[in-house]
Protein backbone atom coordinates (compact mmCIF):
# COMPACT_ATOMS: atom_id res chain seq x y z
CA UNK A 1 0.00 0.00 0.00
CA UNK A 2 1.14 3.61 -1.08
CA UNK A 3 1.84 6.13 1.55
CA UNK A 4 1.28 9.90 0.90
CA UNK A 5 3.49 12.54 2.09
CA UNK A 6 2.76 16.36 1.69
CA UNK A 7 5.30 18.17 2.46
CA UNK A 8 5.33 22.11 2.49
CA UNK A 9 8.20 23.87 2.71
CA UNK A 10 7.89 27.26 4.39
CA UNK A 11 10.83 29.39 3.81
CA UNK A 12 12.40 32.42 1.97
CA UNK A 13 15.23 32.73 -0.52
CA UNK A 14 16.94 35.12 1.26
CA UNK A 15 17.90 32.07 3.96
CA UNK A 16 20.88 30.45 3.68
CA UNK A 17 19.57 27.98 6.16
CA UNK A 18 16.80 27.20 3.71
CA UNK A 19 19.13 26.20 1.04
CA UNK A 20 20.81 23.79 3.32
CA UNK A 21 17.32 22.31 4.58
CA UNK A 22 16.35 21.94 1.04
CA UNK A 23 19.25 20.05 0.13
CA UNK A 24 19.29 17.71 3.50
CA UNK A 25 15.46 17.64 3.05
CA UNK A 26 16.21 16.08 -1.14
CA UNK A 27 18.66 14.28 0.13
CA UNK A 28 16.23 12.30 2.30
CA UNK A 29 12.89 12.27 0.01
CA UNK A 30 15.33 10.22 -2.68
CA UNK A 31 16.09 7.61 0.56
CA UNK A 32 12.22 6.75 0.82
CA UNK A 33 10.65 3.73 -0.71
CA UNK A 34 9.14 4.19 -4.33
CA UNK A 35 5.84 3.75 -2.97
CA UNK A 36 5.72 6.74 -1.08
CA UNK A 37 3.92 9.67 -3.14
CA UNK A 38 5.31 12.89 -1.99
CA UNK A 39 3.62 16.23 -3.29
CA UNK A 40 6.13 19.21 -2.40
CA UNK A 41 5.17 22.75 -2.60
CA UNK A 42 6.93 26.06 -1.12
CA UNK A 43 5.40 27.99 1.08
CA UNK A 44 6.59 32.04 1.56
CA UNK A 45 8.31 33.81 4.46
CA UNK A 46 10.22 36.97 4.65
CA UNK A 47 12.74 36.95 7.25
CA UNK A 48 13.05 40.89 6.15
CA UNK A 49 9.66 41.80 4.82
CA UNK A 50 11.16 45.76 5.53
CA UNK A 51 13.99 45.56 3.35
CA UNK A 52 14.20 48.50 1.31
CA UNK A 53 14.44 47.89 -2.29
CA UNK A 54 18.58 48.74 -2.33
CA UNK A 55 18.93 46.09 0.01
CA UNK A 56 21.09 45.89 2.63
CA UNK A 57 25.02 44.52 2.96
CA UNK A 58 24.46 41.16 3.93
CA UNK A 59 27.46 41.03 6.64
CA UNK A 60 26.04 44.22 8.16
CA UNK A 61 22.80 43.28 7.73
CA UNK A 62 23.65 40.12 9.89
CA UNK A 63 25.95 42.00 12.64
CA UNK A 64 23.06 44.53 12.65
CA UNK A 65 20.50 42.00 12.86
CA UNK A 66 21.89 39.32 15.40
CA UNK A 67 24.27 41.49 17.35
CA UNK A 68 27.34 39.56 16.53
CA UNK A 69 30.62 40.54 15.11
CA UNK A 70 32.46 40.86 12.28
CA UNK A 71 34.29 37.87 13.27
CA UNK A 72 31.46 35.86 14.43
CA UNK A 73 29.63 36.88 11.00
CA UNK A 74 32.72 35.33 9.03
CA UNK A 75 32.76 32.01 10.80
CA UNK A 76 28.99 31.57 10.61
CA UNK A 77 29.80 32.31 6.73
CA UNK A 78 32.40 29.77 6.66
CA UNK A 79 30.20 27.06 8.31
CA UNK A 80 27.14 27.92 5.96
CA UNK A 81 29.46 27.30 3.15
CA UNK A 82 30.51 23.90 4.03
CA UNK A 83 27.42 23.33 5.38
CA UNK A 84 26.26 24.38 1.50
CA UNK A 85 28.93 22.12 -0.25
CA UNK A 86 27.34 18.78 1.66
CA UNK A 87 24.38 19.68 -0.42
CA UNK A 88 26.28 20.33 -3.59
CA UNK A 89 25.39 24.09 -3.60
CA UNK A 90 27.96 27.03 -3.67
CA UNK A 91 27.51 30.16 -1.52
CA UNK A 92 29.57 32.72 -3.26
CA UNK A 93 29.92 35.17 -0.20
CA UNK A 94 31.76 38.16 -1.49
CA UNK A 95 31.74 41.88 -0.02
CA UNK A 96 29.24 42.84 -2.61
CA UNK A 97 26.57 40.43 -1.11
CA UNK A 98 23.49 41.88 -0.45
CA UNK A 99 20.30 40.88 1.31
CA UNK A 100 17.46 41.93 -1.15
CA UNK A 101 13.01 42.62 -0.57
CA UNK A 102 12.05 38.79 -1.46
CA UNK A 103 8.25 39.50 -1.80
CA UNK A 104 8.56 39.78 -5.66
CA UNK A 105 10.19 36.23 -5.79
CA UNK A 106 7.65 34.55 -3.78
CA UNK A 107 4.34 36.14 -6.39
CA UNK A 108 6.55 34.80 -9.02
CA UNK A 109 6.94 31.58 -6.64
CA UNK A 110 3.16 31.26 -6.22
CA UNK A 111 2.58 31.59 -10.14
CA UNK A 112 5.31 28.92 -10.55
CA UNK A 113 3.72 26.49 -8.37
CA UNK A 114 0.37 26.90 -10.63
CA UNK A 115 2.24 25.82 -14.12
CA UNK A 116 4.37 22.88 -12.11
CA UNK A 117 7.44 24.64 -11.99
CA UNK A 118 8.01 25.51 -8.25
CA UNK A 119 10.93 23.80 -7.69
CA UNK A 120 12.64 24.47 -10.53
CA UNK A 121 12.28 28.39 -10.00
CA UNK A 122 13.11 27.88 -6.13
CA UNK A 123 16.56 26.15 -7.39
CA UNK A 124 16.55 29.20 -9.77
CA UNK A 125 16.20 31.80 -7.57
CA UNK A 126 18.94 30.09 -4.57
CA UNK A 127 21.45 30.12 -6.69
CA UNK A 128 21.06 33.14 -8.52
CA UNK A 129 20.94 35.01 -5.11
CA UNK A 130 23.83 33.07 -2.88
CA UNK A 131 25.63 31.68 -5.92
CA UNK A 132 26.05 34.60 -8.31
CA UNK A 133 24.94 37.28 -6.63
CA UNK A 134 22.38 38.60 -8.69
CA UNK A 135 19.48 41.10 -7.41
CA UNK A 136 16.30 38.85 -6.72
CA UNK A 137 14.46 42.13 -6.45
CA UNK A 138 14.68 43.16 -9.62
CA UNK A 139 11.99 42.63 -12.15
CA UNK A 140 14.57 41.78 -15.17
CA UNK A 141 16.46 39.31 -13.39
CA UNK A 142 13.16 37.98 -11.81
CA UNK A 143 11.36 37.18 -15.49
CA UNK A 144 15.04 36.10 -16.96
CA UNK A 145 15.20 33.30 -13.80
CA UNK A 146 11.14 32.23 -14.99
CA UNK A 147 12.36 31.86 -18.89
CA UNK A 148 15.24 29.82 -17.28
CA UNK A 149 13.28 27.00 -16.02
CA UNK A 150 10.57 27.14 -19.72
CA UNK A 151 8.11 29.74 -17.70
CA UNK A 152 6.65 32.08 -20.66
CA UNK A 153 8.71 35.44 -20.06
CA UNK A 154 6.55 37.88 -21.45
CA UNK A 155 3.72 36.33 -18.71
CA UNK A 156 6.21 36.84 -15.63
CA UNK A 157 7.09 39.95 -16.85
CA UNK A 158 3.40 41.07 -16.78
CA UNK A 159 2.82 38.99 -13.69
CA UNK A 160 5.54 41.54 -11.89
CA UNK A 161 4.60 44.42 -13.26
CA UNK A 162 0.41 43.79 -12.87
CA UNK A 163 1.37 42.83 -8.84
CA UNK A 164 -0.30 39.61 -9.40
CA UNK A 165 -0.57 37.08 -6.49
CA UNK A 166 0.29 40.17 -3.96
CA UNK A 167 -2.56 39.38 -1.70
CA UNK A 168 -2.28 35.07 -2.03
CA UNK A 169 1.70 35.47 -0.79
CA UNK A 170 0.25 37.92 2.02
CA UNK A 171 -2.79 35.61 3.34
CA UNK A 172 0.09 32.69 3.34
CA UNK A 173 2.51 34.83 5.13
CA UNK A 174 0.31 35.69 7.62
CA UNK A 175 -0.90 32.04 7.65
CA UNK A 176 2.04 30.58 9.09
CA UNK A 177 2.82 33.72 11.39
CA UNK A 178 -0.40 33.13 13.17
CA UNK A 179 0.27 28.96 13.29
CA UNK A 180 3.20 29.82 15.14
CA UNK A 181 6.49 29.62 12.84
CA UNK A 182 8.59 32.72 13.58
CA UNK A 183 11.74 30.77 11.61
CA UNK A 184 12.44 29.34 8.62
CA UNK A 185 12.74 26.37 7.00
CA UNK A 186 9.98 24.68 8.75
CA UNK A 187 8.81 21.59 7.08
CA UNK A 188 5.21 20.74 7.33
CA UNK A 189 4.47 17.36 6.66
CA UNK A 190 0.10 15.95 5.85
CA UNK A 191 -0.66 19.66 7.49
CA UNK A 192 -0.18 18.06 11.44
CA UNK A 193 3.65 17.35 11.63
CA UNK A 194 6.65 20.54 11.62
CA UNK A 195 10.12 19.93 11.31
CA UNK A 196 12.14 23.01 11.81
CA UNK A 197 15.48 24.53 10.72
CA UNK A 198 18.36 23.20 7.88
CA UNK A 199 18.60 19.56 9.75
CA UNK A 200 20.96 16.72 8.35
CA UNK A 201 19.59 14.76 5.61
CA UNK A 202 19.53 11.47 8.57
CA UNK A 203 17.26 13.81 10.76
CA UNK A 204 14.79 14.52 8.05
CA UNK A 205 14.65 10.99 7.20
CA UNK A 206 13.86 10.18 10.82
CA UNK A 207 11.33 12.10 11.13
CA UNK A 208 9.40 11.05 8.23
CA UNK A 209 9.70 7.29 8.63
CA UNK A 210 8.31 8.12 12.24
CA UNK A 211 5.61 10.22 10.61
CA UNK A 212 4.98 7.53 8.39
CA UNK A 213 4.58 4.75 10.90
CA UNK A 214 2.12 7.06 13.11
CA UNK A 215 -0.15 7.71 9.75
CA UNK A 216 0.19 3.96 9.17
CA UNK A 217 -1.42 2.82 12.74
Amino acid sequence: MSTSLNIQFVSDIMCPWCVVGLGNLNKALDQLDDSVAVDLTFQPFELNPNMPAEGQGFREHIIEKYGISEQESDQNRAMIKARGQEVDFDFNFTDDSRMRNSFDAHRLLHWAGTQGKQAELKAALFKAHFTHNQDVSNYSVLANLAASVDLDLAEAKAILEGQHYADEVREQEAFWQQNGIQSVPTVIVNNKYAISGGQPAEVFKSALDEIMAKEAE
